[in-house]
């Protein structure tokens, strides 16, 4: 036990929090060292054993990094391949196709929630953009009713749906099962975009936003040059097929006997290490023939400086759990949430959205709701995917001018920054509070 004082370890868990909320917003600290700092400093709180702090400190960092280290670093390396190989731009043709022209912000929210699956949503937006304003242009709508459902549903994957690194690190966190998420992911994620595209479709056509032609003619699309795309099957296969494997683990492990040959095959498969790996060759079938130096070399590169941020904090992340297991602060934080008669499931959600709203970051939002509710589950009687999900829902909550993801989107969109906080600002709103409705009523129901 690091302390026996209840008084004392809410004292550090709040000085922790703040700190590392000033050291974000105010001196622009990465939040690696933002969130180091306050962790080492906790330890200098009078009455502690310091002895016991490292020790759950080393425990709960090593513990947390030891099953998703890898697994981050192979998602970082097929978001990389899908970025460069043009499976983002077939996979939007495709939706384009299937629910018609006429429908192109149906299309692109659809879009949208199939790339986020595997895309950190800046990038995806950086490729559509140009497809963005030419379809807006020549259908005479607006960005905000072309643009709006697509922002909303790239942001939903990418915040509740494993295998992007945020949704990793919290299902690591909070001890998931990372199948079950996929599968409630998805299906909360599905509603809560279609949510968002309502919401383009009423408010958008009263938020000042023109299309711009400066960006016409960019895409490969446009260029005539749709014949260099990979097919739809060869696109869609890198993303799908490893969440298909990964999910079909968790529900054979349920409709199977253990030693079941199938149960046995999907084990292996359905491993997260094997399931990317399956994915990254998937997609590495669509490169270009002067492509093969980089894919082996640059890429890999890049993706390793992607996943070594998220790997350390989400490490941090649990060293913070595994603190606060051994204080009285989790029984009185659980004990406190009871006394107010709110549903527990409302207590990540509440993290969540304070930890995106304040630094801008749904990532810092999501490991920060899941590292402070993990050791509290069991108190409050809350299964792991329900945390992790509730806890990811609040940190869509709200895209505003302190989020780097809002000013890419504001700033390619070419909107005014008054109709980016109504269109972006709306949508991330829509979408988080729909998502947690879903949550919820799958929490009530027992089915998380």
């Amino acid at each position: 036990m690091i302390t026996e004082s209840a008084f004392i370890a809410l004292a550090g868990l709040v000085a922790v929090v703040a700190l590392l909320f000033l050291l974000i917003t105010r001196f622009n600290w990465h939040v690696f060292i933002a969130l180091l700092l306050p962790i080492v400093l906790f330890a200098l709180i009078p009455g502690l054993d310091r002895q016991a702090f490292i020790d759950a400190f080393e425990q709960g960092f090593g513990r947390t990094i030891q099953g998703i280290a890898v697994v981050i670093v192979l998602g970082s390396i097929l978001a990389e391949a899908l970025k460069h190989t043009g499976g983002i731009e077939r996979i939007t043709a495709s939706m384009i196709r299937w629910v018609g022209e006429t429908r192109m912000p149906l299309a692109l929210t659809l879009s949208g929630f199939v790339i986020g699956l595997a895309i950190f949503s800046d990038v995806g937006y950086l490729i559509l953009n140009p497809l963005v304003h030419s379809a807006a242009l020549n259908s005479g709508l607006n960005m905000s009713v072309m643009a709006t459902g697509l922002v909303g549903a790239m942001q939903l994957t990418h915040a509740m749906v494993p295998p992007t690194p945020g949704p990793l690190a919290a299902v690591a966190l909070v001890g998931a099962d990372i199948g079950r998420v996929i599968l409630y992911g998805g299906i909360v994620t599905l509603i809560a975009s279609l949510a968002g595209w309502v919401y383009a479709r009423l408010a958008g056509p009263r938020i000042e936003s023109p299309p711009s032609r400066e960006f016409v003619g960019q895409s490969f699309i446009e260029q005539g040059r749709e014949s260099e795309l990979p097919s739809t099957w060869r696109a869609y296969a890198p993303i799908l097929i490893p969440l298909a494997l990964i999910a079909g683990q968790s529900v054979t492990a349920l409709a199977l006997p253990e030693d079941h040959p199938v149960n046995i095959a999907m084990r292996y498969l359905g491993w997260p290490v094997v399931a990317l790996g399956i994915g990254i060759l998937l997609a590495y079938r669509n490169t270009r023939a002067d492509q093969a130096e980089a894919r082996t070399g640059q890429w890999i590169e890049d993706a390793l400086r992607a996943s070594a941020m998220i790997i350390m904090v989400t490490g941090l992340g649990g060293a913070l759990s595994q603190i606060l297991r051994e204080t009285p602060a989790v029984d009185a934080i659980a004990g406190a949430v009871a006394s107010t008669g709110l549903p527990a499931i409302f207590l990540p959600f509440v993290l969540g959205v304070a930890g995106n709203m304040i630094t801008g970051s749904t990532t810092v939002g999501v490991i920060t709701a899941a590292s402070v509710a993990a050791p509290m589950m069991d108190t409050l009687g809350l299964s792991p995917e329900a945390t992790m999900l509730a806890g990811a829902a609040g940190s869509m909550i709200i895209k505003y001018v302190n989020s780097s993801y809002f000013w890419v989107c504001a700033s390619l969109s070419r909107m005014p920054l008054k109709s980016a906080l109504l269109s972006y600002g709306g949508v991330t709103l829509v979408n988080g509070v729909t998502a947690m409705v879903v949550v919820y009523l799958l929490w009530t129901t027992g089915l998380i």
